[in-house]
């Protein structure tokens, strides 16, 4: 008996040290089936606590993995190959509420469906598919929504309908997340890097539209972070494609974390609110942002989009913008300081009582000093678009105008030219603006802009520049 039980303990010390010593391990040795009806969460989180601070592997054989939140540890890939789906549970309970920041404000929210929360050296890998089956969370907003709206409450339906988001990166450094990896029908944005650091994403395929338009489902959201790289990324969704974000209104302005060393590049959007979007969480500030090699197809409502509000304060300085092409945009180049009125002003009406503590943090003033982002020093070259509506949609505020921007080699086929308001500094060379109802951009008075006559022309002037009727050669600085 006792010969007996030290051969168990021996074979039990053993697997154990193999154990510890594995580098990959399989979700199916921890008892997930992958059938697509059974909950596999608890499983994929064992593998994963298992390897976690051992460098390993966590790996799928093919199979739909159905799954609540999972959290993706220091040190642990998430191996996830074609023939892989892991396919969000519908139900909200099987998502946990934890502090997190949403749509500009710290609070607590449902988990993503996979997340790196507060972990460093972890990636997800893999030509698999992360599919979030959002369409009933969408549904659930748009119904709340519905109800809100008559009580003037259009800017609480985003903070009170809780939806998943479909990858979160929190408080988290060294992540890489790519290689091919499919990420399908978020219910809420897609993917989501808040307060993070030396993060890449290098490869991802989002397509959110799939048996219906989600609202807000924004495709990468790079949220008060630093030393970010968005890479070779093809993307379809029903909001902002590429955005940068840094808080809204007062929380925003208390946290005051930057998004900050961003490169965005090589990458396509077929179908969203905006190729580049910066805004419209524009509290913390922007800085150091590159973006180029970008393409926007003719589901693209914006070409590249400034956007904020009077309570959100905050600025954007040293922004590079080039190397962009943009068929059927309607809109080439927005700027608006007075984005959504009814979702970015919130106020509590009278006579209700017993709402959220977190209204009140959305409904908090800002002071008028502080409430107007300041966005100067930009620079955006080399961008050709053809098929647009409008070339220019440009609006700030008198008192904090849009300062020192530069624009060099534009070639624009438009409908009409548009106008800017509010511009200081403005520099303007080598741009070719043609708009079939012949019109020049319209300015307002105050706007101190130099460089091109057909865009310092005064609105009553229709007759294009003769002289303005090339491209002229891309500038490689």
């Amino acid at each position: 008996m006792r010969r007996r039980f030290l051969a168990f303990t021996l074979v039990t010390i053993a697997a154990c040290t193999a154990s510890a010593r594995a580098t990959s391990l399989n979700v199916k040795d921890f008892g997930a089936r992958g059938d697509g009806i059974t909950l596999d969460t608890a499983a994929i989180q064992k593998a994963i606590d298992t390897v976690a601070n051992t460098e390993g592997t966590v790996t799928f054989a093919p199979g739909t993995y159905l799954i609540g939140s999972i959290f993706v540890k220091s040190n642990v890939t998430l191996q996830l190959d074609k023939g892989v789906t892991l396919l969000g549970s519908q139900r909200l309970s099987d998502y946990p509420v934890m502090p997190t920041r949403i749509a500009g404000i710290e609070m607590s929210w449902p988990a993503a469906l996979v997340n790196i929360y507060k972990q460093s050296n972890a990636s997800i890998e893999g030509d698999g598919t992360i599919d979030g089956n959002g369409k009933i969370f969408w549904e659930s907003y748009w119904s709340l929504r519905k109800a809100y709206e008559p009580r003037g409450l259009r800017w609480a339906a985003d903070y009170d309908a809780q939806r998943p988001r479909l990858v979160q990166i929190f408080d988290s450094t060294h992540v890489h997340l790519g290689g091919g990896l499919h990420l399908r029908r978020s219910g809420f944005w897609t993917l989501h890097i808040c307060y993070s650091t030396n993060v890449t994403v290098d490869g991802v395929i989002i397509r959110n539209n799939e048996g219906g338009r989600g609202p807000s489902t924004d495709g990468i959201d790079i949220d008060s972070s630093r030393h970010i790289l968005v890479q070779h990324a093809d993307i379809s969704v029903n909001d902002d494609a590429l955005c940068l974000k840094a808080g809204r209104d007062s929380d925003g302005l208390r946290v005051n974390r930057p998004t900050e060393d961003v490169i965005l590049r090589d990458s396509i959007v077929r179908d969203g609110a905006a190729v580049v979007t910066i805004g419209s969480e524009t509290s913390g500030g922007f800085r150091n942002i590159e973006a180029y090699n970008l393409t926007g197809l003719d589901h693209v409502g914006v070409g590249i989009l400034f956007k904020s509000a009077h309570t959100r304060g905050g600025w954007g300085e040293n922004i590079r913008i080039h190397n962009i092409t943009l068929t059927d945009v309607p809109v080439v180049f927005r700027i608006t300081m007075n984005w959504n009125p009814s979702y970015s002003y919130a106020k509590v009406p009278d006579g209700i009582t017993g709402y959220p503590s977190y209204w009140k943090v959305l409904a908090t003033p800002v002071p008028e000093n502080r409430g107007r982002a300041h966005v100067h020093d930009v620079r955006i070259s080399n961008i050709k678009a053809i098929g647009a509506k409008t070339a220019f949609d440009v609006d700030a505020f008198p008192e904090m105008k849009l300062d020192h921007f530069s624009f060099k080699n534009l070639h624009i086929v438009a409908i009409t030219a548009g106008h800017i308001s509010d511009a200081k500094d403005w520099k303007f060379s080598h741009v070719s603006l043609t708009t079939t109802d012949g019109s020049v951009v319209a300015l307002s008075d105050d706007s101190d802009i130099e460089g091109i006559p057909s865009l310092q022309a005064p609105p009553h002037q229709r007759k294009p520049n003769p002289a303005l009727n090339s491209f002229v050669e891309q500038d490689k600085n």
